[in-house]
């Protein structure tokens, strides 16, 4: 069984942004060579998301409006993580939204379903932001 195993980083402008990663997924999937296993994408930081959806510009909106009203950013002063820092409703998006993804390669393509998408969901950004790409057949 082979592996590969890659970091990818993201320059975040605003504090949340979501960004398609698909085209760089499937970069490292031909970089790896393998043509059946499986792929992880998993974020590197606690206030960031991995998850598979349809890129539609009315969802992302929905998302976003969604996960403010689960969990507000402000007022600050709501949450008891947030003594020092500002994010603890980033904490808590990123515990909805999930960590990572695990997605089937079949015939050397991630094997997805109609529309089907993977994005990098950032919800305490304006830095440098990491990700990770593990991948593991044959």
């Amino acid at each position: 069984m082979k592996s590969y195993r890659k970091e990818l980083w993201f320059d975040i402008k605003s504090r949340r942004e979501l960004i398609n990663i698909t085209p760089f997924v499937n970069q490292c999937l031909s970089e790896s060579g393998i043509k059946e296993g499986l792929c992880l994408v998993n974020a590197m930081h606690i206030t960031a998301s991995v998850f598979i959806n349809d890129d539609e510009s009315g969802l992302h909106h929905d998302f976003e409006v969604w996960l403010e009203k689960l969990a507000p950013e402000k007022p600050y002063s709501q949450y008891k993580h947030n003594g020092f820092e500002d994010n603890a409703d980033a904490h808590l998006k990123r515990t909805i939204m999930g960590r990572e993804v695990v997605v089937a390669i079949t015939n050397g393509k991630l094997d997805f379903g109609p529309w089907e998408q993977i994005f990098y969901g950032e919800f305490d950004g304006m830095r440098r932001k990491r990700l990770l790409v593990k991948i593991i057949g044959e």
